[in-house]
């Protein structure tokens, strides 16, 4: 017989009714049932008088953990009664009652921001417990703003994630992306993508005159500013340290240099 994992209190008639050609009380009398305790058994009198089992759930079934298999015993009221017995096999078809799992619930990965489109980020995955359709699984991300969308892919089946636009240290450092899983019955389960962006010594230094002297007194002493720079390079790290020098044919000198975003003064 087949049910759906459901409530109890569904009932299913059996398929096998037992006879006996004896009469009175060597007939059939009763009926029992044993072999698992979601059934219990109603006995039914039927048109002519003959009896009729009905298999009556008692508790709530689950495709995920168990397969039925019942035994019912037909007894006759003789002295010694007689018995005859028939198994019943229960498949339990399943009912969309499982959401997907993710495998974790936060992912992290990082990229270099010189990584080209194309790239795999991670793999995410997902399972589910049904069964069929109830348990095949759709990718998707969820809600995020259009930037973050437009910068990464997720492919439906396999819950990969590629890089689909080139990436830029200076202008975001990181993203977080917001993942789904689907399951054929319309359950979903989210995730989240933490995604690091790595600094690439990308950017040269830039040089901003600040202020100048000019022209300088022959007379001048030493020490005397003659300019004021300003250096800025806006990678990170020690991709953002400068040094500053001045080539050999250049009489003068600099100081406070060595510094992100530094400002040399040319004494």
């Amino acid at each position: 017989g087949w049910l759906a994992g459901s409530a109890a209190g569904r009932s299913a008639s059996v398929p096998a009714v037992a006879h006996d050609p004896d009469s009175g009380r060597n007939s059939l009398q009763s009926y029992e049932l044993s072999g698992d305790e979601h059934f219990s058994l109603a006995v039914q009198a039927g048109p002519g008088g003959d009896q009729r089992p009905e298999l009556v759930l008692a508790k709530a079934l689950d495709r995920e953990e168990q397969s039925l298999r019942l035994v019912l015993t037909a007894l006759d009221g003789g002295e010694p009664p007689r018995s005859g017995t028939a198994q019943l096999c229960i498949n339990v078809t399943d009912a969309n009652d499982n959401p997907p799992v993710f495998a974790q619930d936060r992912y992290r990965a990082s990229l270099r921001e010189d990584a080209p489109p194309g790239s795999m980020v991670l793999n995410v995955s997902a399972s589910d417990a049904d069964a069929g359709t109830n348990a095949r699984i759709t990718y998707g991300f969820g809600k995020m703003p259009a930037k973050v969308l437009q910068k990464f892919v997720v492919d439906a089946e396999s819950g990969t994630i590629t890089l689909q636009e080139a990436l830029d240290f200076e202008d975001t450092r990181g993203y977080t992306l917001l993942v789904e899983a689907r399951d054929g019955g319309g359950l979903v389960a989210h995730c989240k993508v933490e995604v690091e962006v790595l600094d690439v010594n990308d950017n040269a230094p830039e040089i901003t005159m600040l202020s100048v002297s000019s022209p300088v007194p022959e007379d001048a002493p030493a020490g005397t500013v003659v300019a004021l720079l300003n250096v800025n390079d806006p990678d990170s790290g020690e991709n953002g340290q400068v040094s500053c020098e001045l080539s050999a044919s250049v009489a003068g000198s600099l100081s406070a240099c060595f510094c992100e975003s530094s400002s040399p003064v040319l004494p």
